[in-house]
């Protein structure tokens, strides 16, 4: 069965929303390295509307040669999960509608590797509830926001363990969290 593994960006105060307003003051080789494994080991991404259409304008159309990211998000097969969007037209993009909680468990028991979340807050929050993610990493910023969509608005408790936590030079933590058997 194919694992969940939902990564976030993350103010200390919970802020999540707008991270390039925040973010790049700490983004060093660190950070990146923690990019770059939340995708090895997976071969499929799961995202809401806005992240897709975020990760689209950024990624759509360009090559290995000018971002390797962008060549390997581009080349996965992209799941989108939206109640509004009629067409995902991104290359390898698959909409889902409906139950979402069904569509995303039939995926995991697909056969593959990984699948990787990145953003997508409602979603995350969705299928956490349900028991679906499997592993949830966060990289807390050292940085008040104060204001923006947090990622844990109204939400139900939701136990988990610390599986590794890591600093880094930049005081951002990298904290890797597990749901509570």
């Amino acid at each position: 069965m194919k694992r969940i593994v939902a990564s976030f960006f993350v103010s200390l105060d919970g802020v999540m929303e707008a991270p390039e307003k925040w973010h790049f003051p700490y983004f060093n080789d660190e950070m990146g390295q923690a990019v770059e494994d939340h995708l090895a080991g997976t071969d499929t991404m799961l995202m809401g509307r806005r992240t897709y259409e975020e990760f689209s304008g950024a990624f759509a159309g360009k090559t290995t040669d000018d971002d390797p990211i962008a060549g390997r998000i581009n080349a996965t097969p992209k799941y989108v999960v939206s109640t509004t969007m009629t067409s995902a037209d991104w290359e390898n993009s698959t909409l889902i509608g409906g139950d979402v909680v069904e569509a995303v468990t039939r995926l995991k028991q697909g056969p593959g590797a990984g699948i990787a979340m990145s953003g997508s807050a409602t979603l995350v929050r969705t299928l956490l509830s349900a028991g679906l993610v499997d592993e949830l990493r966060l990289l807390v910023h050292p940085i008040v926001v104060g204001g923006g969509a947090r990622l844990f608005e109204q939400s139900a408790q939701i136990p988990l363990r610390l599986v590794e936590s890591r600093t880094f030079a930049t005081g951002v933590l990298h904290l890797t969290y597990a749901p509570e058997a």
